[in-house]
């Protein structure tokens, strides 16, 4: 049977106008946007104005792409709730950190990106290779979330893949060109509410047709995987690793540590929202607002994927012999085919439409804002006015999207997208942080071992993917992700170490502002503002509630 007739949703025309509906207020909210940008400031940082409820939203929603909604998903039907760890170790514990300690440096010292950052603290060297890497990072992701917009549009209407992509690509295109990231923030609100309003649904109906919590454990249980795929820990099937000693150290690590902090600290991805905030306090409070949402998404993500690898069959054949019709990835996909009326049919379709949407325009945001501030004008074409930087970024968004249209095809070679996006999590955001979290607190480091630790952090990430591709090495499910994480951060850290103690720090006063222990403390703290009095809007106070519930979660699911 052909892949798109297993997959076809019977969508009518109460569907339809749902989804047509949506992208009207999609495409309205960029033109209202267009309107208040007036400089470059405003159309890649919203001119630093929004509030944190806001913000924090964004911050999420722009996470909420094809990593979070189908790769997880898919990981949910694979290997059951060990995938929790992608959020409850491996995201609100560096959410935190974020919003505690790393966002004074980021709002405080006034950087428009995070290579500038890296610019400050190193120098041209560390922030080349930086603002390179994730540029080159950002389009290969887009290119996941543009894949998966393209398959649904493919699915829900029969169109080819080509033009598909050609579509989906306009319709994200329009709207970042049209009022930059303020309608990218102000669209991942909307579409925040419009995901959890599409999966809630889903799973309570899923859970239902099994027999409820019950059901579903006994069903799992009874299938391939066991009850091992119902608790979190040790996770040994995800990880990689028979050992569960070493299991529970690559999760903690591989992932809670490096792969973690290394995306949700320095991935400017999510700080570029956090950088649109108001003021400090708002700033801070960007990631801790959003943890508290992303520590429940996997009950709307993880849990219909479950129930699909029990209640679908295709997807039963699939576990139970490692062949079929279908991948993992279609694991919603045919959850909704087999349990959603119309109307809720087309609620869910453009539930998924938002989260690729989300997840592709957040990526083209950061994409331009990095290449107009951090290449073009620092080292290709200088000192212009600002109107013209402003037209580079609109440019820039077309051109990243042609490219990223490219860059699906990369994608739509893995039946496990999970497995692909940690891939290159393990090359650009593991040494990212190694250097990062060194040079903060590390006043000793130098320029030189920006670069050099960063570029040997990667190569490292890079061997260790190609010993397990070429067999060398057996690290199957996302072992190799975890492996080259890790290796990366020690050769970064060793070799930092190495080539500080050989070279020449910058002075104490040089570093003021980019090294914790040169920083006064008023400067790392903000001053409460108008409407940032409450217990309620302190960052500390909110980071400790956040994770004393995301501890009560692990200790209730392990």
């Amino acid at each position: 049977m052909p892949l798109d007739s297993v997959l076809r949703l019977d969508a009518n025309a109460v569907d339809y106008v749902i989804i047509a509906t949506y992208f009207a207020f999609v495409l309205g909210i960029g033109y209202l946007a267009k309107r208040a940008v007036s400089s470059s400031l405003d159309f890649f940082l919203s001119g630093r104005s929004l509030p944190a409820w806001v913000t924090g939203l964004a911050f999420i929603s722009a996470n909420l792409g094809a990593i979070e909604i189908m790769g997880m998903s898919a990981n949910g039907a694979q290997y059951g709730m060990p995938t929790v760890h992608y959020f409850w170790i491996g995201a609100i514990p560096a959410m935190l950190f974020l919003g505690v300690v790393m966002m004074p440096f980021y709002y405080g010292s006034k950087v428009r990106s995070v290579p500038e950052f890296m610019l400050r603290r190193f120098g041209k060297p560390a922030h080349l290779v930086n603002a390179i890497s994730f540029a080159v990072a950002q389009v290969l992701i887009a290119g996941v979330n543009l894949f998966l917009l393209a398959t649904i549009v493919n699915v829900l209407l029969g169109w080819p893949i080509w033009l598909s992509l050609i579509i989906a690509a306009a319709i994200v295109l329009s709207y970042i060109t049209l009022g930059g990231l303020s309608a990218a923030i102000y669209n991942e609100v909307l579409q925040f509410f419009v995901i959890v309003a599409a999966l809630l649904p889903l799973t309570l109906i899923g859970l239902h047709k099994v027999g409820g919590w019950q059901g579903l454990v006994d069903k799992v249980t009874a299938s391939p995987g066991g009850a091992e795929q119902l608790s979190a820990w040790p996770g040994n099937e995800l990880s990689g690793f028979n050992n569960s000693f070493l299991s529970v150290i690559g999760l903690v690590f591989g992932l809670g540590f490096v792969l973690s902090f290394g995306y949700w600290t320095t991935n400017f991805v999510e700080v570029q929202r956090a950088l649109a905030s108001k003021n400090m306090s708002a700033a801070r409070r960007t990631p801790i607002i959003g943890s508290f949402p992303k520590m429940f998404i996997p009950f709307i993500v993880i849990i219909p994927g479950i129930i699909a690898a029990v209640a679908v069959p295709e997807l039963q054949e699939l576990k139970k012999t490692g062949s079929g019709s279908v991948t993992y990835n279609d694991a919603l996909l045919l959850l909704m085919r087999d349990l959603l009326p119309n109307g809720m049919l087309g609620l869910a379709i453009t539930g998924l439409l938002a989260s690729f949407m989300a997840g592709m325009a957040a990526n083209l945001s950061s994409f331009n804002t990095v290449v107009t501030y951090d290449l073009i004008e620092r080292y290709i074409i200088k000192d212009r006015d600002d109107a013209f930087y402003l037209r580079t970024g609109r440019w820039l968004t077309v051109g990243g999207t042609i490219v990223a249209i490219g860059t699906a095809a990369i994608a739509s070679g893995y039946s496990n997208l999970m497995d692909y996006l940690q891939q290159l999590f393990s090359f650009f955001n593991a040494p990212l942080f190694a250097t990062f979290i060194l040079g903060m607190f590390w006043k000793r480091m130098t320029a030189a071992a920006g670069w050099i630790g960063l570029v040997s952090g990667t190569s490292t990430a890079v061997l260790v993917f190609i010993l397990s591709e070429t067999g060398v090495i057996n690290l199957p499910g996302q072992g190799a992700s975890f492996v080259g994480a890790g290796a990366a951060f020690v050769v970064d850290i060793l070799v930092s170490l190495l080539v500080s103690a050989l070279t020449r720090p910058k002075t104490d006063a040089e570093l003021k502002g980019l090294v914790y222990s040169l920083t006064p403390k008023e400067d790392r703290t903000e001053t409460a503002q108008a409407g940032d009095h409450g217990w309620y809007r302190k960052p500390t106070v909110l980071a400790g509630i956040s994770l004393a519930m995301v501890i009560v979660l692990n200790i209730v699911f392990g």
